[in-house]
Order: C-alpha cells, then structure tokens, then sequence
C-alpha cells in the first residue's frame, strides 16, 4: 500500500471513528441531563455504565448489560449507532476489495453476532446472517446485502424498509 493510499485510509477512518463517537455519545443518557427524563420501558435499557447512584434503585434484572461508560442506552439507541457505523462502512468498502478486506467484513459480521451488547438482538443477527450470508464482492455487493439485512431486521421490527434499488 502506498503511503498516500493509507494516509486516505486513516483519514477515512478517523473520520468514521468522529462519526460513531458523535452519534454514541447522543446516545448515552446522562443523568441531570437535557435526556435525563427520557422515558425508557424497563425491558429495552442497556446499562453501559455499573449503576450510578441515579440508576442504583433498579434491579439488576432490569438492565440488559453493564458496561464501563456512563448513562442508559436503549436497545434503538444502540441498533440505531450500530446500522449508522455499518452502513458508513459500507460506503468505504472498495469496488475491489481484497481478499483480506472481504474476510474482515464477514469476521466482523460474526463478531457483531457474538459479542453485540443486546442478547437477543445478537441471536436475531445470527439467524439473519445464516439466513442471508455476507456478500463482500464488491461496493455494491456489500452496500446491496447490508440493506437487504437492515430490511430484515426492519421487518421483524415491524419498521418501514428501504428500497434497496436505490443503494449506490
């Protein structure tokens, strides 16, 4: 790899880690704060923080997961974070990739399966990626099979799908 080929590289990435920071940190509720009275239902909170003295009257059995950070996350929130870094991912991938680069993108689809803070949106993820493998040929194969699954998740979701004609 050239040294302005990964120089663009960096740059791209740095600029995807800018994005997912921003939309995390809109995500994370913080107590006192402007989204301090967010009503949440009890059964979608992901705790990403141990229980802080405002969270320390819930039961752990309310709470999905505990994290190291600070503030409530809902299971949206999240989904929501993690189809915007996807999609942002999507629209680097290359026309023609290489090997390595579709082994990453499928490693990370599993990976995402398997450690995905929300339980059952993990086993969700697994059935829909066995369902519906990775297709990493290509800009357009990746970009077309990540919408296709969004839709998937969409639907079980019951939420409005994207036409996936209109991805490129």
């Amino acid at each position: 790899m050239s040294k302005k080929s990964a120089t663009a590289s960096l740059q791209a990435f740095d600029k995807v880690s800018e994005c997912i920071q921003s939309h995390l940190s809109q995500f994370v509720l913080r107590p006192g704060g402007p989204s301090s009275s967010f009503s949440t239902n009890q059964n979608q909170i992901l705790s990403l923080s141990s229980p802080s003295t405002a969270a320390s009257h819930l039961q752990p059995a309310e709470f999905l997961i505990k994290g190291k950070s600070t503030g409530l996350t809902t299971k949206e929130e999240l989904g929501r974070a993690t189809w915007t870094f996807l999609h942002t991912l999507a629209a680097q991938y290359p026309d023609k990739p290489t090997r390595q680069q579709k082994k990453d993108v499928k490693e990370l689809m599993a990976i995402l399966s398997h450690l995905y803070p929300c339980k059952e949106c993990a086993d969700h993820f697994k059935e829909v990626i066995r369902a519906n493998p990775v297709e990493a040929g290509s800009h357009h194969d990746f970009s077309r099979w990540l919408c296709h699954v969004h839709n998937v998740v969409n639907r079980s979701l019951d939420k409005v799908v994207f036409p996936c004609e209109r991805v490129d």
